[in-house]
């Protein structure tokens, strides 16, 4: 300073000195005040506001749509069909149709991204519109994204309490896709409905880098290439299934139809790199032509086509996320399971909709304990693909199952007739489901093909059932597969949390009113119906169809479990799970009923005979269970994670008090609650789950609606609470310091009437408008990716209740 001042003259260099310095304070107090200006600015400020900075699509905006859009807008249920967890999704833009219709009367194209058009162009056909640029005439007119974005700091929702009945917030809520030609309209019906929709503000920095990117045109990278330590392993996966031989081809197929919807994670390779399983009309040596159809077993259309490994590019969200992990073991188990047995393919299936919709004829050369072993090995992935695919959306599909059930297996290691190709090869006719035939108007078929043929496999294994000698039941316990005391996939939870669903390791929460036991029959048509065979575009009757088809399915796995009791027990204990539903039950499908009087098992001790069968079964796969549990909490067998640990036994203690909670006094609980317990170490908190469980009278009603009181049965509703994230679609947060934690339970354990639980919400509860609701979001986000670090995506927020 002193060598610049040298130069101006002694009179007036210290005049300058002040001057200078006073310049630099205003400047400075300028600059503070304009980067710590509140988020919200005016609408002069912000149309005004031409200074665009440089930003970085991946380092930058990547983080903060995925943090914030894309936890609403993924998958098929995005709003307006927009996804945001991709370069191609953002491209593609938006599309008022929605996919999911329950009143659709005829099947709609499908608008699959990255299958069904390949470029902007093509998409721009089918409807969509860009949400990133000016389609306006007007060239000053910002894109869409950017007027939403601004429109949220222009009218900022409110801070505290509820939202008000301006916003809509149901499931099946109007669509609102907003193009330059219709903003006007909506900004004046609709001023607070700006993005993040009923969502609180972003922060200042984060939407100055949205609308900066988006005025700079959105420009965004070409998608990263293969790390080295994936493609040699694509090769060998690739040359694997495309061997030329029928054996190969046909084993090639099966695997296709049964790992087409999974995220293949290839071992050793990093956490968040993921790939689809395709048919392309290309080799490997070049670059893969998805082939297009609704399901993976229909006709591709070419005579020769290869199994191909898709880099799967969008953000990971958890809704859809089923993993499935390829490596040199699981290549070796399939050499072993489907390539060494001795059996020939002289001629490869049809894929005529009658033969190639149904696995018992298409794959009846492949040994049937191969198939089911193959499915028994990472069965938690199989029924995931029943509550985490397309079809788990809303009722058509999920009221069909409890609340909460456990599932176990036959034990493939012992003689079961239905694991029989000469039974299979017989009863293939009457194993065909509703999904082989298009999208049509007529119900009828239902009630008459397909149930017919229900019943005729019903009474075939009537008659071998009659003449199986019966057991005791220390034995009948050995029918049941324990995973061979190693596999945690042997025992599951099903969750339904209204709307979605759930599965987990292990026997999670208390006994449940059933289980299922499934058989390799059972087990292959649940997955050909709800996840091979299902179209989301379909009609309305292709959905009821296959909803009511599953209601045969899920009874099925239900007599099983039932057919382990004495019969004394048998048709009280069904009965009681269809209250008042048994005559009209026995009028539409009037199924075979003799089994329940064929005594089975033997040996029962105590007359809660239901009990002591889950006593039993808990014991025979322990082993299996432990490992389940390991996994559920820290996402590995082997983990290194202490599971007890000692600092939370205290809290673990506090917040179990809570499974104590039963009846009317859950009726204001969201399905799924997450629960945040900080302490005093900044640095340490732990994540809980509540999971509200519903009880109903039946859930058979085909067209009612399942949260009708004269459905309910809530006086037996309870909680389960889990110390890991469970669930995609959380309803609620909570937030609670471990001093209150006893407080926090009191006031559950004592909730009369709403405003007990809105006393509840008002201290613990993180609202809608809460300020810290993002705050907290990322802190669960993170907590998942740290319990499950190869099985965790982004939670969906679009479910969060308003309360």
């Amino acid at each position: 300073m002193n060598s610049i001042f040298r130069y101006f003259p002694a009179a007036t260099r210290s005049r300058s000195i002040i001057f200078i310095t006073l310049l630099a304070i205003l400047l400075y107090l300028f600059y503070s005040i304009f980067n710590n200006a509140p988020h919200t600015r005016s609408g002069d400020q912000i149309e005004n506001d031409t200074v665009t900075r440089s930003v970085s699509f991946n380092n930058q905006v990547k983080p903060i749509l995925n943090k914030r859009c894309v936890v609403c807008h993924s998958c098929y249920d995005a709003p307006c069909q927009l996804k945001l967890s991709s370069v191609a999704g953002i491209l593609r833009g938006a599309n008022k149709e929605k996919v999911y219709d329950p009143a659709r009367i005829k099947a709609v194209p499908p608008t699959r991204l990255f299958i069904d058009a390949k470029n902007e162009e093509a998409w721009r056909k089918k409807g969509f519109h860009s949400v990133i640029a000016n389609t306006a005439k007007d060239s000053g007119t910002a894109s869409p994204m950017q007027m939403l974005l601004e429109l949220k700091q222009h009218h900022p929702q409110p801070d505290k309490g509820k939202l008000s009945d301006e916003f809509t917030l149901d499931l099946d809520r109007k669509q609102n896709c907003v193009d330059n030609s219709s903003f006007d309209k909506y900004e004046k019906k609709h001023p607070l409905w700006g993005m993040p929709y009923a969502m609180p503000n972003l922060s200042h920095n984060e939407y100055d880098i949205l609308t900066d990117w988006l005025k700079n045109g959105a420009p965004m990278p070409a998608v990263s290439k293969l790390t080295s330590k994936t493609s040699p392993q694509i090769k060998k996966w690739e040359n694997f299934l495309n061997q030329p031989f029928n054996k190969h081809r046909l084993v090639s197929r099966y695997l296709y139809e049964h790992l087409f919807h999974a995220h293949i994670h290839f071992k050793n390779t990093p956490v968040n790199e993921f790939y689809r399983l395709v048919r392309s009309t290309t080799p490997s040596v070049k670059p893969i032509d998805e082939i297009a159809t609704v399901r993976p077993y229909d006709n591709p259309g070419i005579e020769k086509f290869y199994y191909r490994l898709l880099p799967y590019t969008p953000t990971i969200v958890a809704k859809n996320h089923i993993v499935y992990e390829f490596s040199d073991k699981r290549m070796q188990r399939y050499t072993e399971l489907f390539i060494t047995p001795d059996y020939q393919v002289d001629k490869l299936p049809s894929y005529s909709a009658d033969i190639a919709s149904n696995p018992f004829k298409a794959f009846a050369p492949i040994p049937p304990d191969s198939r089911y072993r193959f499915l028994l090995d990472e069965a938690r992935f199989f029924i995931e693909g029943f509550v985490k695919g397309p079809v788990c959306r809303g009722q058509i599909a999920l009221n069909v199952i409890e609340d909460q059930f456990w599932i176990v297996f036959f034990n493939p290691d012992r003689n079961i007739f239905t694991t029989q190709a000469d039974f299979l090869n017989n009863m293939s006719d009457y194993l065909r489901i509703p999904s082989e035939r298009e999208s049509h108007l007529n119900l009828l078929p239902i009630w008459t093909d397909y149930w017919q043929r229900q019943k005729k496999y019903m009474s075939s294994k009537q008659r071998y059932f009659k003449n199986m000698q019966s057991h005791t039941l220390d034995d009948a316990l050995n029918y049941i597969w324990n995973g061979n005391d190693t596999n945690p996939n042997a025992t599951l939870t099903v969750f339904r949390h209204f709307d979605s669903a759930s599965v987990e390791y292990g026997f999670v929460g208390k006994t449940p009113e059933t289980a299922w036991i499934i058989d390799y029959p059972l087990f292959e048509r649940i997955h050909y119906l709800l996840v091979a065979g299902f179209n989301v575009y379909g009609n309305v009757v292709h959905q009821l169809s296959t909803r009511l088809f599953m209601d045969f399915l899920r009874m099925e796995g239900e007599d099983h479990f039932l057919a382990f009791l004495p019969v004394k027990k048998r048709k009280a204990i069904r009965d009681s799970w269809y209250q008042g539903m048994r005559t009209e039950l026995d009028t539409l499908f009037k199924a075979p009923m003799d089994w329940l009087n064929v005594e089975s098992v033997t040996g029962y001790k105590t007359d809660d005979a239901q009990s002591e069968l889950y006593h039993h079964i808990k014991n025979r796969v322990k082993k299996s269970l432990q490992h389940g549990n390991k996994i559920n909490r820290c996402g590995d067998i082997d983990c290194s994670r202490a599971i007890t640990d000692t600092s939370k036994n205290k809290i673990d203690a506090s917040i179990n008090k809570l499974t104590s909670i039963a009846g009317k006094n859950l009726y204001t609980f969201p399905e799924v609650s997450f629960v945040r317990v900080v302490t005093d170490n900044h640095k340490q908190a732990f994540s809980y789950s509540i999971i509200r469980n519903k009880a109903y009278k039946n859930v058979t009603t085909l067209l009612s609606d399942e949260r009708e009181r004269d459905q309910q049965d809530i006086e037996k509703d309870t909680l389960t609470v889990v110390d890991w994230l469970l669930g995609n679609y959380p309803n609620f947060f909570f937030s609670v310091h471990e001093k209150d934690l006893d407080d926090f339970v009191n006031l559950c354990q004592t909730l009369k009437n709403q405003k007990d639980f809105n006393a509840l919400i008002e201290r613990f509860g993180i609202r809608r408008t809460n300020p810290l609701f993002w705050e907290n979001a990322d802190w669960f986000q993170a907590q998942y990716k740290l319990q499950r670090p190869l099985h965790s995506g982004l939670f969906d927020l679009s479910r969060y209740s308003n309360l």
